[in-house]
């Protein structure tokens, strides 16, 4: 029953953000009692730090780990899938993480820390690619791995807020022209 109603807020965090979710639509979606809900988790804050670990797994962060692929073709390659995902649900959803950043990380700190430490633990993974490029000089910039990292990320997040309000590609397009044509030369 767990999994039911994870999987459930899963969905409709995704789909509808942390606040427009309250514990009687996840457990309708998941069919499970409401009751049962508190049987598993202490809060709505609880299950969705319990998503948020979810969606990091969807994040496609091994990808940036392969070592026969040039290291600067694995983070075009992991920023490429994370736009695949996006235009295959039509644009309507964005990054839970920006999402719940945006929503309810101001309000409940829980939120807040189980954001910071997801953007963090994203950013370091890019940071060490960004590292390997530098080393193998396909990337040439001296900027420190970590500031380029945490730079991608916050135009990454940019470049889907774009997208979910223009739904045509152009947002991605210039996040790729800009990072792998500019910032990464």
């Amino acid at each position: 029953m767990r999994e039911q109603i994870v999987d459930a807020a899963f969905e409709q965090f995704h789909k509808h953000g942390y606040n427009a979710c309250g514990v009687k639509l996840i457990t309708d979606s998941a069919k499970v009692p409401k009751g049962s809900f508190y049987n598993h988790f202490e809060s709505k804050e609880a299950l969705a730090l319990v998503v948020m670990d979810r969606y990091g797994q969807t994040r496609h962060l091994d990808e940036l780990q392969t070592p026969k692929t040039a290291p600067l073709a694995r983070l075009r390659h992991h920023f490429e899938a994370l736009a695949q995902d996006i235009v295959d649900l039509g644009y309507e959803r964005g990054c839970v993480y920006g999402n719940f950043s945006t929503e309810a990380a101001d309000h409940i700190p829980a939120i807040r820390a189980g954001v910071e430490a997801a953007f963090g633990h994203w950013a370091n993974a890019i940071a060490a690619t960004i590292r390997e490029a530098q080393d193998d000089r396909s990337v040439t910039t001296t900027q420190s791995p970590e500031t380029l990292a945490r730079f991608l990320l916050n135009s990454w997040e940019g470049a889907i807020v774009g997208e979910r309000a223009a739904k045509d590609g152009t947002s991605f397009a210039a996040f790729f022209t800009v990072v792998f044509e500019v910032v990464l030369r």
